[in-house]
């Protein structure tokens, strides 16, 4: 260390005093907040009774099972695929994971049984929650400045055929905020096509920039698979829902040709059709009322804030300290924090008592483990600066609690 810790006794008064302020702070989940729903607010009554779509459509009705074409345009945008590729779902794209993942387990002879998939860690709980649920057995993958290691991925396509697919969310990462390299994704189709597994591309953050002057990019897999003749092996996925209102957004799926026909044969069993009154109430807010440019631009001058409070209050209290470290993302939702090995459970022990949930330590590993108990998630996005001010003091005295211990 370059600089020594206050004393155990010092760092327990400060966390008594918290304790005493009786705080209810919640850094858990990376949910909007309400500065930022309220952008989308005029999206209510948009359609001024008028429910006829552009081609006609009426879309008070049954029908669509692929949604309105300028919704297909929509998250083609946003995931730089072909439109005739997408299909328009619900609110959230972890709801069409999870069905694609539950059709295969169902339907597909090959993903039957005793399976595998490859998960890159730090990653997305959810994802981990959706192969746990369905019985796929999980290998963790290390996330590399890159992206996933894909010397790793090759050893493991090596040593164990029953692998059939690998989460990825490629922009700004959850929750490392790490983007995927040009030779990441190339490598990543790549052995898809000569391992015969399958990519689930969650890009869930793919517009979600912190400066619109700065930010990543992303080769287009799509391109890619495109150019390798493995298009296939591709699942993509993005939403609406930390652009406009999470709890009434849209979701969107490409696939190739092939596998929208297998995915759209299980899904017209169990819907007439999507919520088309919302995809076209969408619609005219990206065309009548703002750009979708100009609406993440907005976001950004509402997150910005909230991320440099986050990364400037560990570098003062934690960035002298060895051991710890932080990503340093350009957009996403998320900020990584590494402590020592063997620290992060009980860092969001101290910062619970003191009043501040944290994601729970090991939710950034299949099966809720950390196997070296040190990667905690911090989610700046929902509470108000000053709230978030008040809870990284207490996650900085609860992490030098857990160190000096």
């Amino acid at each position: 260390m370059s600089k020594s810790l206050p004393s155990l006794a010092d760092l327990q008064q400060q966390h008594q005093a918290f304790i005493d302020a009786k705080l209810s702070l919640d850094i858990t989940r990376g949910k909007p907040s309400s500065e930022q729903l309220a952008l989308a607010d005029t999206i209510d009554g948009i359609l001024s009774g008028n429910y006829k779509s552009s081609d006609g459509t009426d879309t008070r009705n049954y029908g669509g099972l692929d949604g309105l074409a300028a919704a297909k345009a929509l998250g083609a945008e946003l995931l730089d695929v072909p439109a005739s590729q997408v299909l328009v779902g619900g609110n959230a794209s972890l709801t069409l994971m999870y069905q694609t993942l539950s059709f295969k387990r169902m339907f597909d002879e090959r993903w039957k049984g005793d399976i595998k998939f490859l998960c890159p860690v730090p990653g997305y709980d959810r994802h981990f929650a959706i192969c746990e649920e369905l019985g796929i057995d999980m290998i963790n993958i290390d996330m590399t400045v890159e992206g996933p290691d894909l010397n790793a991925i090759k050893a493991q396509l090596e040593a164990d055929s029953s692998i059939r697919g690998i989460w990825c969310v490629p922009k700004y990462q959850n929750p490392t905020g790490i983007t995927f390299s040009d030779a990441c994704v190339t490598g990543l189709v790549e052995l898809a096509k000569q391992y015969d597994f399958d990519i689930f591309w969650d890009n869930a953050y793919a517009v979600h920039h912190f400066d619109p002057n700065d930010v990543d990019e992303l080769l287009s897999i799509w391109q890619e698979a495109e150019r390798l003749n493995a298009v296939d092996h591709l699942w993509c996925y993005a939403s609406t829902s930390k652009i406009t209102h999470a709890g009434s957004g849209l979701a969107f799926l490409a696939a190739s040709t092939t596998n929208l026909s297998w995915f759209k044969a299980r899904l017209g069993i169990a819907s007439i059709g999507p919520d088309k009154v919302n995809q076209e109430r969408h619609i005219r807010f990206f065309t009548q009322h703002t750009s979708l440019e100009q609406h993440m631009a907005r976001h950004a001058a509402i997150l910005k804030p909230r991320v440099d409070c986050v990364l400037n209050t560990l570098s003062e209290s934690l960035g002298h300290i060895d051991g710890c470290r932080w990503d340093t993302p350009k957009g996403g939702y998320f900020i990584t924090f590494y402590g020592p090995e063997g620290t992060a459970s009980r860092i969001a022990q101290l910062a619970g008592e003191a009043g501040v949930k944290l994601t729970p330590a090991g939710a950034t590993h299949p099966y809720g483990k950390d196997p070296k108990d040190q990667v905690i998630r911090i989610a700046p996005s929902f509470p108000t600066l000053e709230e978030l001010e008040q809870a990284m003091q207490v996650f900085c005295v609860a992490a030098q609690i857990a160190i000096a211990e």
